[in-house]
C-alpha cells in the first residue's frame, strides 16, 4: 500500500485516482455522509440531474447548497441539519439502507472519500488541490497559505512555490498588495 501513497501527487489524473478509489459503502466511507455531504466538481452537475431526471438548475434548486471555500462558490447536496446544527447528514444519504441513493452519480468528492483506505486522506487533498481551490484568486491563494502555515498536509505538488511559480507575484499576493 505504501507504494499508492508515493504515487498520489496533484497532477495524478482522475482516471488514476478513481482507481483508487473503488466503490465502498463500509462504515468508514459512509460516515461522513451522516454528518455533511461532498462538494461538487464541475463535470458531477450533469450526471447527477441525469440521475434524478431533472435539470442541471432544478438539481441546484432543489437539491444543492452553496458554500465557500477557499473564497471559491461551490455546491454540495443539502444537508439534514437539526434545528441550530451547523452539520446534519447529506440529502441523499438513505439512513435505513446505510447507504448514497445517487450512488452512481455521486459527487466526485464522495467518490474520493475513502475512510478505509490508509491513502484516502491524500485522495482528499487531491481533490482540494484540484477543484476547491483557485490559484489564479489572490485571496484562495491566500486562504490555502493560512490552511498550510496552521499545519494543514499536502501531497506532492501541493506546495505554494509549485502551484504559484512566480515568487514575485506569490510574494505580493501574500503581502495584500494584490486583492
Amino acid at each position: 500500500m505504501q507504494k499508492n501513497l508515493l504515487m498520489i501527487t496533484k497532477s495524478t489524473p482522475k482516471d488514476e485516482i478513481l482507481k483508487l478509489a473503488p466503490d465502498c459503502t463500509c462504515h468508514h466511507c459512509s460516515h461522513g455522509c451522516t454528518i455533511g455531504s461532498g462538494f461538487l466538481a464541475e463535470d458531477d452537475y450533469g450526471a447527477l440531474a441525469e440521475l434524478l431526471g431533472i435539470s442541471v438548475e432544478e438539481l441546484k434548486e432543489k437539491h444543492l447548497e452553496e458554500a465557500n471555500l477557499f473564497n471559491k462558490a461551490l455546491h454540495r447536496p443539502k444537508l439534514n441539519r437539526k434545528k441550530g446544527m451547523p452539520f446534519g447528514s447529506c440529502t441523499f444519504f438513505n439512513r435505513k439502507e446505510e447507504r448514497c441513493s445517487v450512488h452512481a452519480a455521486k459527487p466526485l468528492q464522495c467518490r474520493v472519500s475513502m475512510g478505509c483506505k490508509e491513502y484516502g486522506e491524500q485522495l482528499q487533498q487531491w481533490f482540494m488541490l484540484n477543484h476547491l481551490i483557485d490559484f489564479s484568486n489572490p485571496e484562495s491563494i491566500r486562504q490555502y497559505a493560512q490552511y498550510l502555515k496552521a499545519g494543514g498536509k499536502t501531497i506532492h505538488g501541493g506546495g505554494l512555490s509549485e502551484l504559484v511559480p512566480d515568487m514575485e507575484f506569490l510574494k505580493k499576493v501574500l503581502d495584500y498588495e494584490i486583492v
